[in-house]
């Protein structure tokens, strides 16, 4: 109800103030769209958790409500001001560091992955901070698509709500919950066509709660005493989280080996690789969220596998699903190849969006 009430309060500031996502070569949107959607879904989300989480019980969470405001400001000046990468890796550090030191979530073993249980501390330690950093900025990357960041993380926080509830973590459910709630009522303005957009405010906000979550559900779900024990449980969450976080890890990959930075940006997501099949925003929003709920079906039907084969199945089905959605696209037409009339016509539609800029409100 918070967000619901914020949201269209937040796009007549964002239009007065002309704080705008302006397209550019890489952006698909073609008309200035206000990007602090992610100001609704966290007001929505800390309010909501402020009411019905009891931190007397459970201090650990002040601590992750504490990280949430971290990520809130790196996320609202880099959507004003636009943060270099550097500076951006140092907030979600801190954040991390909030959620690892002060809030007691640690990833201390790897649950038989590759013959490896117990982890020693420097590594449980580096391990965490990269799960939590990876996690956070996979819906950061993958926030390219109206509506596609916010059903991700609405569907990962119904899962992940659900089983912490049948679990009796009650205040986990709870902020996955809090989430969830959000983002129902943030999808109502986000779905194509989009009048706002959640922003890295949004974006790395959703990461955050969902890194806090997984790694939650890795260190319990495999406990014998659990209402539904799950032996290979980080293969299970790695499921849950599978396109934001399988997309991101192969970007990075690709990138690292262009010998480029992480970071930098390019046209290689899974949602860029669906546009070039000439899909709506709309449809590959359902595409993405349907293939997720796959593999988490997937996953759960075989939980009790060995957590090493189950996670290389996972990897294999989901590498040839995007290898073949990657050589069945439609190529793009080289500079030279754009004949006179292409390039008239070019001209004439950024010589439109030029102008659409002078008043965004009228359109």
């Amino acid at each position: 109800m918070i967000t619901f009430a914020a949201i269209p309060i937040i796009i007549q500031v964002a239009t007065t103030r002309k704080l705008f996502d302006h397209p550019d070569e890489r952006k698909i949107h073609i008309l200035p769209i206000p990007s602090l959607g992610g100001l609704g879904i966290f007001a929505g989300f800390v309010l909501a958790s402020l009411f019905t989480i009891s931190f007397s019980q459970t201090p650990d969470f002040q601590y992750f409500i504490a990280a949430a405001l971290v990520i809130f400001f790196l996320g609202l000046k880099d959507d004003i001001l636009v943060l270099s990468p550097m500076k951006k890796f140092i907030g979600q550090v801190v954040a991390a560091f909030l959620i690892v030191y002060k809030g007691g979530l640690l990833i201390t073993s790897m649950h038989g992955f590759l013959g490896v249980y117990e982890l020693p501390e420097f590594f449980s330690l580096v391990f965490t901070y990269f799960t939590i950093i990876v996690i956070i900025n996979s819906f950061n990357l993958i926030d390219g698509v109206d509506g596609l960041a916010g059903s991700l993380g609405l569907m990962t926080s119904l899962v992940f709500g659900i089983y912490f509830y049948v679990l009796g973590e009650v205040e986990y459910a709870t902020l996955a919950f809090c989430l969830g709630g959000s983002l129902v009522a943030f999808l109502i303005f986000n779905h194509s066509p989009a009048k706002i957009f959640m922003g890295d405010t949004g974006s790395l906000l959703i990461g955050m709660v969902n890194a806090i979550l997984v790694i939650r559900f890795i260190n319990v779900a495999d406990s014998p005493a659990s209402t539904i024990p799950i032996a290979a449980s980080p293969a299970v969450g790695f499921a849950i989280l599978m396109v934001p976080l399988f997309d991101t890890l192969r970007v990075f990959s690709l990138r690292i080996l262009s010998r480029r930075s992480p970071f930098s940006p390019d046209r290689n997501h899974i949602h860029h690789v669906l546009m070039d099949h000439n899909l709506s925003h709309s449809a590959i929003t359902y595409i993405c969220v349907g293939v997720n709920i796959f593999f988490i079906g997937l996953a759960y039907a075989c939980r009790n596998m060995n957590c090493t084969y189950l996670i290389i199945m996972l990897v294999a089905l989901i590498s040839a699903f995007t290898g073949v959605l990657f050589y069945t696209r439609q190529r793009k037409v080289e500079p030279e190849q754009i004949s006179l009339e292409d390039a008239t016509l070019t001209s004439k539609i950024l010589q439109l969006k030029k102008k659409t800029y002078i008043h965004p409100e009228q359109n």
